[in-house]
């Protein structure tokens, strides 16, 4: 009777035990792959678990936007790019910057040194191709700065909308592509083509500063206390995933490659991503600099894209908390 009893118990104590855990969603900006692999770690590792926490985490994708997954209530916290987060913020969506694991970014452009450029002052009568749907307004505001025309005329450039792949290289479309250090530049390699083949351009030091991958969510959610603690403990096991996934990045690719569901990743390309994403995350601990914030908007408000501005004035208090870090951090 008494183990009838304690067997009961037990599982009373574990029922009550699984219930107790919060559940978040989490909606990626791109598919299944170790840019996110913080997340995932933190999840395989358990450290969602030891903070009481059940996570389910959405893979993106060329269809999905991660604003309009959170607006439609798919989402608590997504992944995105600040750009595109002031940008929905302007046009009504009040998301707000919780978190921001990646210090770095991983934007470029890379050219063939076979189309004639070796500096930015070369790109004047060629085409490069950009990604848009958000992340097209570095672009601008690094061709603004530059002087240089962006509709084709005489003295411009020409802008291809590239798809998320690197065969307008490869197929000769395009003299430059838009490429990350973590995952594009990598392709292009595999296809083949030598690093001193190419000539490559970093955003961040061509003076053209961008946040990229943080972590946001409404504002609305804000004055939930529960939600907020609940953003606390996500915030603070996200970045002990991270942390760990530095320090172990082979492993950390492994992880990534046992949840991709699609099958479409190769360990070895994984494990390359996972070693420069690492680069990337290596010196924040979760927390938005907001000297990094100034540069990220005062590059958004000198980008010319007449048809689609990211913003068109600052953004002003809110689009950023240190509320959910300082108490994750502590």
């Amino acid at each position: 009777m008494k183990k009838v009893i304690a067997g009961a118990l037990g599982a009373l104590l574990m029922t009550t035990a699984a219930h107790a855990a919060d559940k978040v969603t989490l909606q990626l900006k791109w598919v299944t792959q170790a840019q996110f692999m913080g997340y995932y770690v933190a999840k395989d590792k358990g450290f969602y678990k030891d903070e009481g926490l059940d996570v389910t985490i959405k893979p993106g994708g060329p269809d999905i936007a991660p604003e309009q997954v959170i607006a439609g209530g798919g989402a608590d916290v997504i992944v995105d790019w600040m750009a595109a987060a002031l940008a929905a913020r302007e046009r009504g969506l009040p998301l707000v910057n919780i978190a921001q694991p990646f210090k770095h970014g991983g934007l470029e452009l890379t050219c063939l040194k076979s189309s004639g450029i070796s500096s930015p002052k070369d790109f004047p009568g060629h085409t490069l191709g950009v990604w848009f749907y958000g992340n097209e307004y570095p672009f601008y505001a690094w061709m603004a700065k530059l002087g240089v025309k962006t509709d084709g005329s005489a003295g411009g450039v020409k802008v291809l909308k590239q798809a998320f792949n690197v065969d307008p290289l490869l197929q000769k479309q395009a003299d430059c592509i838009s490429v990350m250090t973590y995952n594009e530049y990598g392709q292009v390699l595999d296809a083949g083509i030598k690093p001193d083949q190419l000539v490559t351009f970093n955003y961040l030091k061509e003076g053209v500063g961008m946040m990229e991958d943080g972590l946001y969510v409404l504002q609305k959610s804000l004055d939930d206390a529960a939600f907020k603690e609940k953003m606390v403990k996500f915030v603070r096991a996200s970045m002990k995933g991270w942390k760990y996934a530095e320090a172990h990045p082979d492993e950390a690719a492994q992880i990534v490659i046992d949840n991709d569901a699609s099958g479409a990743q190769t360990l070895e390309h994984q494990k390359y991503m996972a070693g420069e994403v690492a680069k990337l995350t290596q010196g924040s601990n979760g927390s938005l600099d907001p000297e990094d914030y100034k540069e990220t908007v005062a590059t958004l408000l000198s980008a010319v894209s007449p048809d689609n501005p990211a913003i068109t004035k600052d953004p002003g208090a809110g689009a950023w908390t240190h509320a959910i870090t300082d108490a994750a951090l502590k």
